[in-house]
């Protein structure tokens, strides 16, 4: 029990305003000899309950009348430096006096400066800002106590190595330093041997498994798919907040503004969105102003929104780990959540994978029915007119309504029935019976004559002789490894064409040429916009005969899909 690792009353107080009575193992391991002033080392994931593992004893042991930071977190991120200060507010909730400060990069230094200059207990922060206070001499940590390396792993993969050897060595030598990390690589080994004296060594394994609150789904579709798949999701699914992830920081972009263009509340988080604004939209999705959070894994690391009910992997993770973080975002402190992970055929392997990592099979689900949506909109009416009827404002309305039915004449259904046309407008409550479904398999080849000899069957004409056909260029080509029958199934279900749509199709080296009615229906384009091939947006548009830009070829030729790097230009 907690009663029993030794902390202080305030900081057991806390503990008991919050519930907590039983240590997880890392803190039952990690909080007595932090409050010995031993160095500690732990190997931990993310979810163990490390935080409270190091903040706990840290509180436990301040000198509120020391004006100068006593202790330094330094974390990976700036989520996670301001999850873990919220953390160590809530723990130190019952000691008057007690400042925790976050710094981070993106937020104005004028906020920062002054909290410094009134005294500040404990520092959260990322090791990019903290070095630029020490270097503007706006940090003391001449009195620093407590040093905490969060998530090491992840600071030395985002290159901040050098800047935390550099923290290390410039601080009082007899502070206690506590380091975290999932991995043990070659360089945190050396950290560690270097500048932490005699560590206790701690392991917590089995943190690949996912939660057992958790219902966890996944889904077979095509890429071309998903934006179809994911709206009739949220038509269907029952959901507060949600996350849902992808792989690129431009896919979180286009996918949000499809989902606002859909009717939904979306809004995009990724390493280029200024800090001010992930604050304000994370902020939005807590109050429930938000209700879609669209996230690359790295904006999203440290976010704990209760109302993150569900977790969707737009894309599915290629590791097993970044899977069991990412659903980690629901489901936490014992509340249930739901994740769904769309996976397309030639993913099957990545899903098999997370099946035998986390030990817990995925159950499949398939993409919700025209009917399935309906039937849920029908519910969604009925509770609304059910909930209205037990409002304060119905016996005005009922007024309103006999005073009408008394001056015209009309029944009491018809009455309910405008009244249900009027809120609804423009917009249908059901949705149209979906027609017949475009085939996936196309066969663009000519039919051969069967064996055995006999005529040649004459050859068909592709495509529709009763309308003037137009050509269409496509931004992907032989290169991309384009096929006609991807080109005809990508067109179709995106676009709504069907299959006698289709004219010539003359894939070249960097782009495809099709053919297509000259009057395409209003709105084809635009469906078409974010179609992709291979994972390639095709930038469909009207071929006008001019010739390709090969250079401009070449700078596009990733997509949108990889990270694109300019090399330096050397003088002379």
């Amino acid at each position: 029990m907690f009663a029993d690792l030794g902390l202080s009353p305030q900081v057991m107080k806390a503990l008991a305003d919050v519930g907590y009575e039983s240590p997880s193992q890392i803190q039952a391991q990690t909080i007595p000899p932090l409050l010995e002033g031993r160095h500690v080392v732990g190997l931990a994931q993310t979810g163990t309950g490390k935080t409270a593992a190091f903040a706990l004893p840290i509180l436990s042991q301040l000198d509120l009348t020391q004006k100068t930071p006593q202790a330094l977190v330094l974390a990976p991120t700036r989520e996670l430096a301001l999850q873990v200060s919220e953390a160590f507010e809530k723990y130190a909730a019952h000691m008057k006096g007690v400042h925790v400060l976050p710094i981070y990069g993106g937020q104005g230094y004028g906020v920062q400066l002054s909290a410094l200059r009134r005294g500040v207990h404990v520092v959260v922060g990322t090791p990019g800002r903290i070095m630029d206070h020490l270097e503007k001499g706006t940090l003391d940590l001449s009195e620093l106590r407590f040093l905490v390396l969060d998530e090491a792993d992840e600071m030395l993969k985002m290159g901040f190595a050098e800047d935390v050897e550099t923290i290390l060595s410039d601080t009082p030598d007899d502070k206690h330093v506590a380091l975290f990390s999932a991995t043990m690589p070659s360089q945190i080994r050396r950290i560690s041997k270097k500048y932490l004296h005699d560590p206790v060594e701690i392991t917590v394994k089995n943190k690949t498994t996912t939660s057992s609150t958790i219902t966890q789904r996944y889904l077979i579709c095509s890429y071309p798919q998903k934006v179809d798949a994911l709206t009739r999701i949220l038509e269907v699914e029952n959901f507060e907040g949600m996350i849902v992830f992808v792989r690129t920081k431009n896919e979180t972009e286009l996918l949000a503004e499809k989902l606002r263009a859909r009717g939904f509340s979306a809004m995009a988080i990724n390493g280029d969105v200024p800090q001010v604004q992930r604050e304000r939209t994370v902020n939005q999705l807590k109050s429930g102003k938000l209700d879609i959070l669209v996230a690359t894994d790295v904006a999203a690391r440290g976010l704990d929104v209760e109302r993150i009910s569900h977790v969707v992997n737009y894309d599915i993770p290629t590791d097993t780990e970044s899977y069991v973080h990412r659903i980690g975002r629901t489901g936490r402190a014992g509340r249930k959540g739901d994740s769904i992970a769309f996976v397309t055929p030639r993913e099957k392997h990545l899903l098999r994978a997370i099946e035998k990592a986390t030990r817990q099979p995925l159950t499949q689900m398939q993409i919700p029915t025209i009917e399935d949506i309906n039937s849920t909109r029908l519910n969604r009416f009925d509770d609304a007119i059910t909930e209205a009827l037990s409002g304060e404002k119905l016996e005005f309305f009922r007024e309103v309504v006999n005073h009408y039915i008394s001056e015209h004449d009309v029944p009491e259904v018809d009455v309910a029935a405008a009244l249900a046309a009027v809120m609804y407008g423009d917009n249908p409550l059901l949705m149209e019976p979906e027609r017949e479904p475009v085939r996936r398999d196309f066969d663009t080849r000519e039919q051969r004559p069967e064996r055995g000899g006999g005529k040649k069957p004459e050859r068909r004409p592709r495509g529709r002789t009763d309308v003037e056909m137009a050509s269409y260029r496509l931004a992907v080509g032989k290169r991309h490894k384009v096929e006609p029958r991807q080109v005809v199934g990508a067109l179709a279900n995106e676009g709504g064409l069907s299959r006698g749509d289709f004219g010539h199709i003359d894939i070249r080296p960097d782009f495809t040429l099709v053919e297509l009615p000259r009057d395409l229906p209003p709105g084809t384009l635009d469906r078409l916009a974010g179609t992709r091939i291979s994972g390639k947006l095709i930038e469909i548009r009207p071929d006008t005969g001019a010739p390709t830009n090969r250079a401009s070829a070449r700078s596009s030729s990733y997509g949108d899909d990889r990270p694109r790097t300019k090399k330096p230009r050397h003088k002379g």
